[in-house]
């Protein structure tokens, strides 16, 4: 079964904005403690009316020119900003203001530090200060609050408290006691923000009033081409300026209702204005805005562009009218109504494409519940009453009544019931997943079949669920390295484009009077009738505002945060947390990949996988060995004893055991007890269904687990024979040494298979019952089952594998050469895991970590892309950059995958973008005028708004990623699959020539190292801990370490 991550504490994911290899550098300094040193605060601004990389780069220009702004980020993408602050300075709402004056719409949102100790209420029933200063004094000398605050004037109370003291029901009820009525603000638990409506609606409206009026427009040009068609094959393309003129002067559209005023004229102004002052009068708003902080976007090239088109054609019109002319002038009306209808097009559909790309968060978020039961128990755990509650009501300890269909509204704990839950939302698990009693339950899973009581252990914010959708909306406002070049390409891109357009001007007037022939050939407009002069003017108008048209930087400003967003989401979808742009950019880059090995490589914990009998079943039956030997161990704390025990027990069918007595436990050696009243436990046992032979060949090996020991070995002389009938054994279990100083004999055999069993790194125990050698017992710490084909994979890929463990070098060789990992660190201390991925990326290689516990957090912090798995601790949860939701080692496989696949997209993206620019505005000069390239400004524009749409269509692609199957994998690989040999591992010992003198070992270290040392002494007794200095000992200790039994002759 998968699991998900602990859910005895929350997941506290790492931001995945601060550089983690940078953690003492002084820029991280002031990012987190401000230029004077002091703590900031942090709030999140939703910000609206962003469209590009020029957009993101001017908010975050001058919001960090404000007074107390430390820090600025702002996700494109998720339209969001993320700004430290000092607070003695300036506030959450002067900082939205400052981005309303921007140009954009800024609305303050919830802050997710410490939230679920945040509580806003609605207070009914003031009526003065006093009232104010009554509930304010009663609320903060309650123990647990921590602040309170109420307004009279908006009749609302803001509270922070201790979650862990006090709760939301309990503050509410605490006003209410006082006279009056409280209730909860509700919070906004939908993905709005997300959902582009508001913006999708906007451009809607914006291309169908646009449309409305170019519609004519478009008609008018395309009657003028056919007519003009028509004229020159009636004349055999021959007519002359003469024949033009009449021509022109006989169509409706070309009649002057006064001089220099033709009908077409007026039409195509009236149609324009509307579209250019009320279509683009978002545009003309939002390019003052960013003129006005000294900062150009792409809305500022639109506008250059429409507003040059209608100036001129205005002009030039009254001009004509002022003159009387003859002729009709020719003019660019038809110029801004075309160009506003593929521009808002364009941005219609990029913000509904927008909108897909947050799917997957939107998903998450729809998960939550938003009521909850809690009920009343009695002492006989009977419900008393249910209340129907808001979720956020919710308090630890509460116990909630989740029916049939419904949604586990906290992490919890079953206490009552059985049913199936639906995880697969949030783990990806597909199969249902079995609850009962003691099962943790997961908030937003769904309950199938019984009803449940659950006792909520994680609520508010500190369920998984919301600390998954906290991760996943931070990774995707986090910005990728690659990211970087596309700002400051947008930072200079308006600018030049804007020079590069008025070069096209003058270069193509200076052309037009030297050679009017290509103006002649190859303008598309050339009307004849007209001068040289207006001629080369016209066309020179044409290409810059062509070159203003097709210029596009917002599809450079997309190319990266569309594919991260999509990517981080799709990695959610999967059960892979990846927190923000820079590690799902880097893990492409990794080479080699090292794997802890207990707990990542293995289970972490002992099982047996070998009961071998000594004895035949009619002397010792197999189940009456199992409960005996359960029996005696029942009372160790040990792992390894809980081990044997568990086994014993489903091997038995029961929960109950004999009685144990007189137990002692030998340090370094094994435990020696008195057993009865096992007859009972054998009742339904068939003492004769076991063959006395039966073993489990499972290859595995023992965990890195601490052990008591002592030095001070307790010598026992043998007991003598019990008699059946008594039903009281005297039960050994113990290593070699433990037997021989009973005066037991190994049989050969007995001990070649111990041999075996510790070649492969396991733990193997003999099991004597009234003086007489019964078994051998084989314990190892299960290798997981998809770990080789894991291995297999990478290094299909190319990746250099690594394992490194504290364990000793025996049984780091043996996992490795059963995974088919050639590189092995044993015995390595957590400090030093530090320096050997440090040594690792010296040799210029990127390195990953894949780890789960306290002692790998070091190394996942070093490492260039840190991965914990999801069963592992916080604090390695919090160290690493991506978090697999499930104990599945393939995921690390996936998540190299996804950052290669979404790396790819970005470059694609990039190279479109710039290869769409760098090839668009030389064609929209006219530098391809010679071969008969050319555009009209009209087509500039639908080049721009296709660009952009492509570039986020394109990142659409990777929502069809699928993370690679077993079946695939092993598909793929095909027949590579062979058992690794011990003499293909290169095992390297410590730190090597990395050893540093160490004046004192770190506490940890100390622990690490008398375990492994512990542990080391189970696998043999040939290894030597004379000079290991060991703590007081432990009276439950199974065993320890063989060398530290005094020899004792029988």
């Amino acid at each position: 079964t998968n699991s998900l991550l602990p859910a005895s504490d929350p997941i506290i994911p790492k931001s995945p904005h601060v550089q983690k290899k940078d953690l003492d550098s002084e820029l991280h300094n002031e990012t987190l403690l401000g230029p004077a040193g002091d703590t900031p605060s942090k709030c999140y601004i939703q910000i609206g009316g962003m469209t590009c990389a020029s957009c993101v780069s001017n908010i975050e220009r001058n919001l960090k020119n404000e007074a107390g702004i430390y820090s600025v980020l702002v996700a494109l993408m998720a339209s969001k900003a993320e700004v430290r602050y000092n607070p003695e300075v300036t506030d959450p709402l002067k900082i939205a203001e400052c981005v309303r004056e921007l140009g954009f719409t800024a609305s303050v949102m919830e802050n997710y530090e410490g939230s679920d100790g945040n509580l806003e209420l609605v207070v009914r029933g003031m009526t003065c200060a006093s009232c104010v200063h009554k509930i304010e004094s009663t609320l903060v000398r309650e123990k647990g609050v921590i602040y309170a605050s109420v307004a009279l004037a908006t009749n609302k109370a803001h509270v922070r408290y201790d979650a862990e003291v006090i709760g939301p029901r309990d503050i509410i009820k605490l006003i209410e006691n006082l006279g009056f009525e409280a209730s909860l603000v509700k919070r906004d638990r939908t993905a709005s923000h997300l959902d582009h409506s508001k913006e999708i609606q906007q451009w809607r409206k914006s291309f169908l009033v646009s449309l409305f009026f170019c519609v004519p427009v478009m008609g008018m040009m395309i009657y003028m081409i056919i007519m003009d068609h028509q004229m020159n094959v009636s004349h055999h393309h021959n007519a002359t300026i003469e024949d033009r003129n009449h021509f022109h002067s006989t169509m409706f559209l070309e009649r002057q209702l006064f001089p220099g005023l033709s009908i077409m004229n007026l039409l195509s102004f009236l149609f324009c204005v509307p579209v250019q002052f009320i279509g683009g009068r978002y545009f003309y708003i939002q390019s003052y805005k960013a003129l006005k902080h000294k900062s150009a976007n792409m809305d500022v090239l639109i506008v250059l562009a429409t507003t040059i088109a209608f100036s001129y054609s205005l002009v030039i019109l009254i001009v004509a009218m002022v003159e009387k002319a003859k002729v009709n002038p020719i003019t660019f009306f038809d110029t801004p109504p075309m160009l506003f209808v593929f521009i808002s097009l364009g941005r219609w559909l990029e913000q509904i494409a927008k909108s897909k790309t947050s799917e997957a968060l939107s998903k998450l978020m729809s998960l939550q519940a938003a009521e909850a039961t809690v009920v009343t128990l009695s002492s006989d755990n009977s419900i008393l009453s249910e209340e129907q509650v808001d979720v956020e009501l919710v308090q630890r300890g509460d116990m909630v009544k989740v029916v049939p269909g419904g949604k586990f509204p906290v992490d919890g704990r079953v206490i009552e019931g059985h049913s199936m839950a639906d995880e697969s939302l949030i783990t990806g698990e597909a199969m249902p997943v079995t609850k009962k009693p003691g099962s943790s339950v997961i908030a937003g899973s769904i309950n199938q079949n019984g009803a449940l009581l659950v006792s909520a252990t994680h609520v508010g914010m500190d369920t998984t669920l919301s600390q998954i959708v906290k991760l996943v909306e931070e990774a995707q406002t986090s910005k990728a390295p690659i990211q970087q070049y596309a700002d400051k390409i947008s930072g200079y891109f308006v600018p030049f484009i804007v020079g590069i357009s008025v070069l096209t001007l003058i270069a193509w007037i200076i052309i037009g009077f030297l050679d009017f022939s290509l103006v002649e050939h190859f303008f598309p407009g050339y009307d004849r009738s007209i001068s040289r002069t207006e001629a080369v003017i016209r066309f020179a108008f044409q290409a810059s505002i062509t070159v203003l048209c097709i210029a596009c930087p917002c599809s450079l400003g997309l190319a990266t945060p569309t594919a991260v967003m999509v990517g981080t989401g799709v990695g959610a979808q999967n059960g892979i947390l990846i927190k923000g742009g820079e590690p799902l950019e880097m893990a492409h880059k990794v080479q080699s990949v090292v794997f802890d090995k207990t707990g990542t490589i293995t289970h972490g914990a002992p099982k047996v996988v070998q009961v071998k009998m000594v004895v035949e079943g009619n002397k010792m039956p197999r189940s009456r060995l199992l409960a005996i030997v359960g029996t005696a161990e029942n009372n160790s704390e040990h792992p390894l004893g809980a081990a044997i025990t568990k086994y014993c027990k489903q091997e038995l069918g029961t929960e109950s055991l004999g009685t144990c007595t007189d137990f002692q436990a030998v340090p370094g050696c094994g435990i020696r007890c008195q057993v009865s009243n096992t007859e009972s436990l054998l009742k339904q046992a068939d003492s004769d269904s076991e063959d006395n032979n039966q073993c489990n060949n499972v290859l595995i090996q023992i965990s890195d687990t601490l052990m008591p020991s002592s030095s001070h070995p307790l010598t026992m002389d043998p007991q003598p024979l019990s008699l059946v009938q008594t039903a009281i054994y005297v039960v050994l279990i113990g290593n070699r040494e433990w037997m021989r100083r009973n005066c037991l004999q190994i049989r050969p055999d007995i001990d070649e298979a111990m041999i075996e069993h510790e070649r492969r790194g396991r733990t193997a125990v003999l099991v004597a019952v009234d003086n007489e050698l019964c078994a051998m017992v084989a314990i190892a710490d299960t290798v997981k089952p998809e770990a080789e084909l894991a291995i297999r994979t990478l290094t299909s890929m190319g990746l250099e594998v690594v394992l490194m463990t504290g364990d000793n070098s025996k049984t780091a060789r043996a996992i490795a050469a059963q995974v088919g990992i050639r590189k092995v660190f044993a015995e390595v201390l957590p400090s030093h895991k530090v320096a050997k991925v440090e040594q690792l990326q010296q040799a210029g290689k990127r390195v990953a970590m894949v780890g789960d516990g306290v002692n790998d957090s070091p190394a996942l912090a070093m490492a260039d892309v840190g991965i914990a798995i999801g069963t592992g601790t916080d604090v390695a949860i919090e160290a690493a950059d991506v978090v697999l939701i499930r104990n599945d080692l393939l995921d690390v496989v996936g998540s190299i995958d996804l950052s290669k696949k979404t790396v790819r997209r970005i470059r694609i993206n990039f190279v479109f973008a710039l290869i769409y620019n760098l090839v668009g505005i030389p064609i929209a000069a006219g530098v391809f005028l010679p071969i008969g390239l050319v555009l009209q400004p009209w087509m500039g524009s639908a080049a721009m708004a296709l660009s952009s749409v492509s570039v986020v269509l394109s990142s659409l692609l990777l929502k069809c990623y699928t993370k690679p199957s077993a079946e695939k994998l092993e598909a793929k690989l095909g027949n590579s699959r062979r058992q690794g040999s011990l003499s293909d591992v290169s095992v390297h010992i410590g730190m090597g020539d990395l050893r540093r003198p160490s004046p004192k070992l770190s506490l940890l270290d100390r622990i690490v190292n008398y375990s492994r040392a512990s542990i080391n002494s189970l696998r043999s007794d040939k290894h030597s801990l004379n000079s290991l200095v060991l703590s007081e000992p432990d009276k439950h200790s199974l065993l320890v370490g063989e060398a530290l039994c005094e020899e004792e002759i029988c």
